[in-house]
């Protein structure tokens, strides 16, 4: 499975969206050089308040552009990084993968997929109804559907630019589906 970087975003402080960058740089083991959510332990703002010692599996966000594509179609105008997203993506089913699915980011950076973004209420704060159409509840199975991207951490280090191919290497199976993170 091959895809593309179609945008990278970061954010030094706590806000909804990343403004767009022209390249980021992967720390192993913490995440995106100079972004809020990057650390060993977790740096996502309501959970460091209950489980500030837990590993950040939550080093990094991607989102599949793709998703853009289908919110236009229901009337919601939405860009790279406004979601949160430090790695926009397209061609690369990020919500098909499996959990532990390393992701080769250009010509050094490697990722290791840890879950799902689990998405906030503050996604309707930015586009009113947003959240529905991220975030679903199956009235018949009872499972939620999350289309707010994938998390990872950062295995190696490297600059991730626009442009950059997105190379999928699967994990050993049997595989484990993405859950929450």
């Amino acid at each position: 499975m091959a895809g593309r970087v179609t945008a990278v975003s970061s954010n030094a402080a706590y806000s909804f969206s990343k403004p767009n960058r022209t390249h980021v740089t992967l720390l192993a083991g913490l995440g995106v050089e100079g972004d809020v959510h990057a650390g060993e332990t977790i740096r996502h703002q309501f959970r460091m308040t209950y489980e500030p010692d837990l590993p950040n599996l939550r080093q990094v966000h991607l989102m599949h552009e793709e998703l853009f594509d289908e919110l236009a179609l229901k009337g919601h105008a939405v860009a790279a990084g406004q979601l949160g997203e430090n790695i926009t993506t397209r061609g690369v089913d990020l919500l098909g993968l499996p959990t532990g699915t390393l992701l080769h980011l250009g010509e050094q950076a490697v990722i290791e997929v840890t879950g799902l973004r689990n998405p906030c209420a503050k996604i309707n704060d930015f586009r009113p109804g947003l959240l529905g159409e991220v975030f679903a509840l199956d009235p018949v199975s009872g499972d939620f559907t999350f289309k707010s991207g994938i998390m990872a951490v950062v295995r190696r280090g490297g600059r991730v630019r626009p442009d950059d191919a997105v190379e999928a290497e699967l994990p050993p199976g049997p595989h484990r589906p993405l859950e929450r993170v």
